[in-house]
């Protein structure tokens, strides 16, 4: 069994320019995802897929292996990382002579997850042969079957989800869970056998809410920073 980690970060970013090596807390971000993996017993290796020289530097600065840089057709704003995925995976299959069981993606976008959320997630995956993907999530804040909703093209709001009967306590509602990039472990046939993950049989593996933050905006930036100074 081998299981290969992922750190995939292109050197593009619109909402937050240089983001993937922009300082967090005197640090780049990158560094924390790498320094987590590093630390997560259960991957064989830990690679970086970039398109981006400056990220490739400063992610061997912290330790990281770039065994290869990412073709800029994988590196646009609309590249799909299924197919980074798959590039990742063959071109190390084919530098070292391994044969990759599992790819596991830590997006650099999610600092505050550690080692043991990693960990778990692999282990689910191991634990049942029939799951082809685990994603990280966490318990959101609102529920689409009790208190969210969505315009219809008619302009009236309805419930996202709609069961038999109207659901009144928040208690009563189906268990669901917003995604966080903190690992998405996928099977390798998966790879090759579904266009995306979500075709796939997938598990979720649950983290806390504290952990599971994935910054896109400056603002994220700042509660993370106050998350670090204050945990």
């Amino acid at each position: 069994m081998f299981i290969l980690g992922t750190i995939c970060c292109r050197g593009g970013s619109k909402g937050v320019p240089g983001k993937n090596i922009k300082l967090l807390n005197n640090k780049p971000l990158i560094a924390y995802t790498i320094e987590t993996a590093l630390a997560a017993e259960l991957l064989n290796d830990v690679i970086i897929s970039t398109d981006d020289n400056l990220i490739a530097s400063t992610a061997k600065e912290f330790g990281a292996n770039v065994p290869f840089m990412r073709p800029n057709d994988l590196a646009t704003d609309t590249a799909s990382k299924w197919p980074v995925f798959i590039h990742a995976l063959e071109m190390y299959e084919k530098m070292f002579g391994v044969e990759v069981d599992y790819l596991v993606d830590m997006d650099v976008t999610v600092p505050l997850k550690n080692a043991t959320d990693i960990n778990g997630a692999i282990q689910k995956a191991l634990d049942d042969a029939s799951v082809d993907v685990v994603i990280t999530g966490y318990e959101p804040e609102r529920n689409p079957y009790f208190n969210m909703m969505e315009i219809k093209k008619d302009g009236f709001a309805e419930i996202v989800k709609r069961g038999d009967k109207p659901i009144v306590r928040r208690q009563d509602a189906p268990e669901v869970y917003s995604l966080t990039p903190a690992a998405y472990v996928v099977k390798k046939s998966a790879l090759y056998e579904f266009e995306h993950w979500s075709k796939a049989k997938c598990k979720i593996y649950s983290m806390p809410r504290e952990r599971a933050v994935d910054i896109d905006t400056e603002i994220d930036f700042k509660i993370v920073e106050f998350l670090m100074l204050h945990k």
